[in-house]
């Protein structure tokens, strides 16, 4: 009968249900090892509708591309050093009542106009990027690409300086330019807010979401802005250091951005997962 209380002392005392609640929590931290090869599909399906002047456009785009993270040096303060390029694409393009265009970079096909400068970056270092362990960028070198992440999300997910429980948020502050009614360029700041939702099997699920701070006073910057907001999910391999999927989405409408009588329409995703697992590259020396 006294083991049987002691047993029960165990189990349901303050200190169990400490370390109880601490396994509701983690640390999430980037874990890239020199040498390796990362690999993600991304596909970034768009649809815009535009009203002027009682005249509808429409347009539509669809990208499939493989990236790959070629990890090449890890130094002694953790920090990670990767080149960033596009191996593959599968583009089409639709504008309006015109031909749509189409091209894939494994059809052997010279690329159409209009997707000639993608084409000809394929393979290529897009940019050398520097983070430390909680994906903040230290140094970007042979800069190709953009900063600017469009609301599609930066190259790498923030994460939070310590550890976080269920239901715990972290935000990351941005600032997006917009220009008003008079030409005047105005800079929007926003914050990116990020809830950490789920933890399973070594797997934080996180949702990320953006939150103007600035007032958007007029349809014409609303238009702006929309594209470039956030809103979506994000999976972390807590145990591997890495992204696995993300998912963003856009449903948006915009009413008198040009005029009492002008509209636009934006629904968009973009998905991006990882493929298989990282693959192992002779380190460059």
């Amino acid at each position: 009968m006294r083991t049987a209380v002691l047993v029960g002392l165990f189990f349901f005392s303050p200190l169990s249900a400490l370390l109880a609640e601490d396994a509701t929590q983690c640390l999430m931290r980037y874990k890239l090892q020199a040498g390796e090869e990362l690999r993600f599909r991304v596909e970034h399906l768009a649809n815009t509708k535009t009203r002027l002047d009682n005249a509808d456009t429409t347009s539509s785009v669809r990208t499939v591309s493989t990236k790959v993270w070629r990890v090449t040096d890890v130094n002694d303060e953790g920090e990670m050093t990767f080149e960033h390029f596009i191996e593959s694409v599968e583009m089409s393009q639709k504008n309006g009542d015109a031909d749509e265009i189409l091209w894939s970079s494994d059809s052997g096909e010279e690329a159409p106009r209009a997707f000639r400068g993608i084409a000809e970056q394929l393979g290529k270092t897009i940019s050398t990027i520097r983070i430390n362990d909680q994906g903040q960028e230290r140094e970007r070198l042979n800069d190709k690409g953009t900063k600017t992440d469009l609301g599609m999300g930066g190259i790498t997910v923030p994460l939070p300086e310590g550890p976080v429980k269920l239901g715990g948020q972290w935000s990351v502050p941005r600032q997006i330019r917009v220009r008003t009614e008079d030409g005047v360029v105005q800079m929007i700041k926003i914050r990116e807010l990020y809830t950490l939702e789920k933890l399973s099997a070594g797997v934080a699920t996180i949702s990320v979401r953006s939150e103007p701070l600035t007032p958007i006073e007029t349809p014409k910057i609303k238009s702006q802005v929309v594209q470039q907001l956030s809103n979506g999910t994000v999976r972390f391999d807590v145990d591997a250091g890495r992204t696995l999927s993300k998912q963003l989405d856009w449903d948006e409408t915009v009413v008198g951005f040009h005029g009492a009588d002008s509209m636009m329409e934006y629904r968009a995703r973009l998905t991006e997962k990882a493929i298989d697992g990282p693959t192992r590259t002779a380190t460059r020396r």
